[in-house]
């Protein structure tokens, strides 16, 4: 199921590599458009979670590369997807505080990369699985939920996501654990759409 997990939540630019491979002699430009390609797309993800909204996701994004472009690559290249997630978190949340409400994004909402290759049959039971998981992780409590999220989609290590929620990376280990056994045993208890179809 861990795997399962980290192929459905694995949504990152297809190819894209660390950072810390960036070569030094990019000028801050470059380095911010580097950056931009590969971080934009989950970070937005990331951002519709904590404000519940596309449109107010991208313009904390906006800021957060914004700021980004006032910042010397040197003192945040080896550790730029922290600093990024950091940044974008504070931003959304300083505008979820403004606005006084949450309304989580509608995990159908949520984009999936697809291979366009797929067969129709594969594709389906491919989107039924992923449905059924994000429909899992939404009954999770909030602090578990961004743990997940941060781990699979943003391929962020225990002690990236310790700084960015100020969690300790004990308290973050167990959570994503506590909540990969979670989903895991409801998705076994939950019989699958094909499964109830077959039923009747």
């Amino acid at each position: 199921m861990d795997d399962t997990l980290m192929d459905i939540f694995d949504s990152k630019t297809p190819g894209a590599d660390s950072t810390e491979t960036t070569p030094t002699e990019l000028s801050d430009a470059e380095f911010a458009q580097l950056a931009l390609v590969e971080y934009e797309r989950p970070l937005t993800r990331y951002a519709a979670h904590l404000v519940g909204n596309r449109e107010r996701a991208r313009e904390v994004v906006q800021d957060t590369f914004l700021k980004l472009c006032t910042q010397k690559p040197s003192r945040i290249r080896n550790h730029l997807a922290q600093w990024l997630y950091t940044v974008c978190r504070n931003r959304a949340l300083d505008v979820r505080r403004k606005e006084s409400r949450m309304t989580p994004i509608s995990d159908a909402q949520l984009s999936m990369q697809i291979d366009c290759r797929t067969e129709p049959s594969a594709l389906a039971e491919q989107e039924e699985q992923l449905n059924r998981v994000l429909a899992v992780l939404g009954t999770l409590p909030a602090n578990q939920q961004e743990v997940l999220r941060l781990k699979f989609q943003g391929d962020l290590s225990y002690d990236e996501i310790s700084r960015i929620t100020r969690l300790s990376a004990g308290n973050v280990g167990f959570l994503i654990h506590t909540g990969l056994n979670a989903i895991r045993e409801k998705i076994h208890d939950r019989p699958s759409a094909k499964a109830v179809r077959r039923a009747k």
